[in-house]
């Protein structure tokens, strides 16, 4: 089948904001008093974003989120929103590969002013045009919910069973196999060790890929079937 639209997560897939973002929300919650680790984190929160990551952390301390959390987010947010954080190794490369006539989209828990934002450091803003849509502002339902991956399916104008969506997450893999889209897990970024591959496998991600170019030989192949 052929490939005639691509749907990207953002934090994970294109900058490398999990594993900085998770280990602050571990240092953050233990200096509260609650001790976490960043693995701990990471296996708890990637993915989440608004409503569903308030209520991840709350489940994981056992209670409400403490103001002093809040604040610390907040700084953290305005802090790499003004420094800009990294690229995942490669997606620099993979999206500038991609066919200008290739609909594209981000699909992302975050919202559209910190996707917006990061695009613009690494160089990347122009490559997706007005199609960057956050879980938290267009659809009611985030992930693991497919509604995102839908909505911006919809809006590129692509069938969904014939839209690639690339994630790194389970939360991501779950909503992303649920809408019907054809799912590629992504295995790269500084949060990925040694068991990522598996995590994505049993969160139904069908392909596990361990860099860009793996990608990249697959949508050379489909679209050329």
């Amino acid at each position: 089948m052929n490939i005639d639209g691509i749907i990207f997560d953002f934090d994970g897939v294109l900058i490398e904001s999990e594993y900085a973002g998770n280990l602050q929300i571990a240092r953050t919650l233990t200096g509260l008093g609650y001790p976490t680790t960043v693995d701990q984190a990471l296996a708890k929160f990637v993915g989440l974003g608004g409503r569903d990551f308030l209520d991840a952390v709350a489940g994981h301390i056992g209670g409400p989120v403490p103001d002093a959390f809040h604040a610390e987010r907040q700084a953290e947010d305005a802090r790499v929103l003004a420094q800009g954080i990294d690229a995942v190794e490669g997606a620099i490369a993979f999206v500038r590969s991609l066919s200008g006539d290739l609909p594209r989209a981000i699909a992302s828990s975050s919202t559209s002013h910190w996707i917006e934002t990061h695009l613009a450091h690494i160089g990347l803003r122009d490559a997706f045009g007005p199609h960057i849509y956050s879980g938290r502002e267009h659809v009611t339902r985030g992930k693991p919910a497919p509604d995102i991956y839908l909505h911006a399916a919809a809006q590129i104008g692509t069938d969904i069973a014939r839209t690639l969506i690339i994630e790194d997450s389970p939360v991501g893999v779950t909503g992303a196999v649920a809408s019907g889209a054809q799912v590629v897990g992504l295995a790269v970024g500084q949060h990925c060790g040694p068991d990522h591959e598996a995590i994505l496998r049993r969160a139904g991600a069908p392909v596990v890929v361990h860099d860009f170019a793996a990608i990249a030989r697959m949508v050379a192949g489909r679209l050329a079937a």
